[in-house]
């Protein structure tokens, strides 16, 4: 009695996704590589959320209006990004708890009821993104209706179900693949594109111009805003507690915290690659072209069009970045239907049949999407447009999920030897401020933008 009452309170409700906590096996006594790929996955899963469909539009929209400028933000927001994912899994790893549980352990449950709405459509918002994304790739590959494209994603359950029962690092092979599939379409297109490498280092510098101009200003602010996804904060600190080790050994800790984190970086530094490719595919084709490129469909008949992309103008480019668009698509509806199961276990103490999760999770991000396909009569820029919304409710969510974590990773009573040094300390809080302030900004833009 006395230890089933001990696990009661070690978990709260159970371990973060327990289907798959502690059940990756780890060597012990192996060479750093051996070790490290033992712990690589995770950052697979978190780096999706980084180059994930709603961030392709702003980064090749800010290739083709400033050229290689924005790279150094996209630089800066890679590193922002890379602190803030080491910081999740440290909590995952040290508390054994998920950013979702940790937070409602601290706060009350009707405080937590209302946090689980606010992350709950957060993670709706993204998820719609991904099923935009994937209807519209189905759409440009195969010429299906948009309904038809936004039912079949529903098909991503079922998959993720029978992955989850072969095991974890199935689900992170297939993300990887998936990810190496964006990565190879981009860096060829890039190739074709033959963009002047002295140009694209110089964008690594920043410019200060982006201060004094207003439009290039925020532009660079949305892609700083649209980097840092709040689910992935939540993921992260749930995978992170896959790996088999000693949980009471805190060299064990130790270890974990530093592959994991080695891991995540790597795969940060994938997602960095991806985002500046697409950045410089939109300056090496389209600037100058005056071309709108506010859409998925616009881009796709761009890249065929001779007349905006010169002679290297073709359907197999199109068709390749459909199905880069497809294979991130797929990519983050299992990355949102797991943060979906999570922050709902993790808030709530909702629990329910493994299938009914899922399904649950799913359908919250497909439903509106239906309903605007069915308004619009499955208009493509009319869907999209419904992209915009969304990220208002992920600019709602990010200070929810930011500052709990700063928090407790800062918290020496709950992360012991592992809380965050004063100079991460530091750095934490002043990017959660000023990334609460920029999307605070941000929404307004949205706001009075889609009102104008």
């Amino acid at each position: 009695m006395n230890q089933k009452k001990e696990k009661l309170i070690e978990y709260a409700n159970g371990p973060s996704l327990e289907e798959i906590n502690n059940t990756v096996d780890v060597p012990k006594n192996a060479s750093f590589f051996r070790t490290l790929l033992a712990y690589s996955g995770p950052g697979a899963l978190v780096a999706v959320g980084y180059m994930d469909p709603g961030n392709w539009i702003t980064s090749i929209a800010g290739g083709a209006e400033y050229k290689y400028a924005l790279l150094s933000v996209i630089l800066l927001s890679s590193l922002i990004a890379m602190l803030l994912q080491s910081m999740a899994a440290k909590l995952g790893i040290v508390t054994g708890r998920d950013l979702a549980q940790a937070t409602r352990e601290h706060t009350s449950k009707k405080t937590g009821f209302v946090l689980w709405i606010i992350t709950e459509l957060a993670i709706m918002a993204t998820d719609i993104a991904e099923v935009i994304g994937g209807a519209v790739a189905l759409q440009l590959l195969f010429g299906l209706p948009l309904i038809v494209g936004v039912l079949i994603t529903t098909l991503d359950v079922l998959l993720l179900l029978l992955l989850t029962k072969l095991g974890f690092r199935k689900i992170e092979a297939i993300v990887a693949v998936l990810i190496t599939v964006i990565f190879m379409v981009f860096a060829y297109e890039v190739a074709l594109a033959q963009p002047q490498l002295g140009e694209v280092l110089r964008g690594f510098i920043p410019d200060p111009k982006i201060a004094s101009d207003k439009s290039m200003l925020l532009l660079a602010l949305g892609i700083v805003g649209a980097t840092v996804m709040p689910h992935n904060l939540y993921l992260h600190s749930s995978i992170s507690q896959a790996r088999k080790f000693d949980r009471n050994d805190d060299e064990e800790k130790a270890r974990a915290i530093k592959f994991t984190t080695w891991d995540s970086n790597i795969q940060l530094t994938v997602a960095f690659v991806v985002n500046c490719l697409l950045l410089i595919l939109g300056g090496a084709l389209f600037y100058g072209t005056n071309s709108d490129l506010g859409k998925f469909v616009d881009l796709y008949d761009a890249l065929k069009n001779p007349d905006i992309v010169g002679n290297i103008a073709s359907p197999l480019l199109s068709t390749l970045f459909a199905v880069a668009l497809l294979a991130s698509g797929q990519n983050s509806t299992i990355t949102g239907t797991l943060s979906g199961q999570i922050v709902m276990e993790g808030f709530i103490n909702l629990k329910m049949p493994l299938w009914m999760r899922r399904v649950v999770t799913r359908l919250l991000a497909i439903v509106p999407v239906i309903i605007c396909v069915i308004i619009y009569g499955g208009r493509e820029s009319a869907v999209e447009d419904l992209l915009l919304y969304t990220q208002v409710f992920l600019s709602i969510a990010l200070p929810i999920s930011i500052i709990p974590l700063t928090i407790y990773t800062s918290d020496k009573k709950i992360m012991g030897r592992f809380a965050n040094p004063t100079w991460m300390k530091i750095l934490a809080w002043i990017i959660a401020i000023v990334l609460t302030l920029l999307n605070l900004f941000l929404i307004y833009g949205t706001l009075t933008g889609a009102n104008g």
